[in-house]
């Protein structure tokens, strides 16, 4: 289980996080919901170590993630999805994927597990990552965290600026990680996309945790919504 309390954070003199705690499971998505500038994507990026925690604990199976050096918190088992994809663009889809491989020091059979998973990835090994389209370049980005073979999957917008076929397919690849015991953060505007697949929904509001609903709740009730997202 991965495991935030209590965490602060900030960007330089400005703070962002005040006092987020939250937690999930094997085999469980949380969703992370709310306004841009809520502190989403902070939160992801503090679980990384990319932006320190100044305070509170973030843990994973019990072990301390807060208090390493950021390029360690991978080799833990935690993929990484950020906004934005983030790929090497000047390196080859096959070298994007070796470098998740090399992570953990996985091979060829988990190599080949996410070339199963996306199969127009294989025809696109020799290409230049930063050539292919923004829905190939989604698929790299959750190929290379998948080469982890992580206990946690974080992923931050992965549908921002899909089309619906590439969306569907995000959305498969996600329920399929959930169905082999995955822990997955998602943090996504689409409402639609969210209900249907998480289990749990956390509102972030001004870098606190407001409320955690079952998403099955939601979809009965739909006013949380409209509080915390204006919608």
């Amino acid at each position: 289980m991965l495991e935030l309390r209590d965490i602060h954070a900030s960007y330089g003199q400005v703070k962002v996080l005040f006092g987020v705690s939250l937690s999930v499971a094997p085999g469980e998505i949380l969703c992370l919901m709310g306004r841009n500038g809520a502190g989403k994507s902070t939160i992801m990026k503090t679980i990384m170590g990319q932006v320190p925690a100044a305070e509170g604990s973030i843990s994973l199976d019990g072990k301390n993630l807060h208090t390493m050096p950021p390029h360690l918190i991978p080799k833990e088992g935690v993929g990484y999805i950020p906004q934005g994809r983030r790929l090497f663009s000047e390196l080859t889809v096959a070298e994007n994927i070796e470098i998740g491989l090399m992570t953990r020091n996985e091979g060829a059979d988990t190599r080949e597990w996410v070339l199963e998973l996306f199969p127009r990835l294989r025809e696109r090994l020799s290409q230049v990552a930063g050539t292919l389209s923004g829905g190939e370049q989604q698929m790299l980005a959750t190929a290379r965290a998948l080469c982890l073979r992580p206990k946690v999957l974080l992923l931050d917008e992965p549908t921002e600026g899909l089309q619906p076929s590439m969306i569907e397919l995000v959305r498969q690849v996600v329920v399929k990680m959930k169905s082999e015991g995955y822990a997955i953060i998602l943090v996504e505007q689409r409402v639609d996309a969210v209900l249907s697949i998480a289990d749990r929904v956390t509102f972030i509001e001004n870098g606190k945790d407001r409320e955690t609903v079952a998403a099955s709740e939601l979809q009965s009730d739909p006013t949380k919504l409209t509080k915390y997202l204006g919608v």
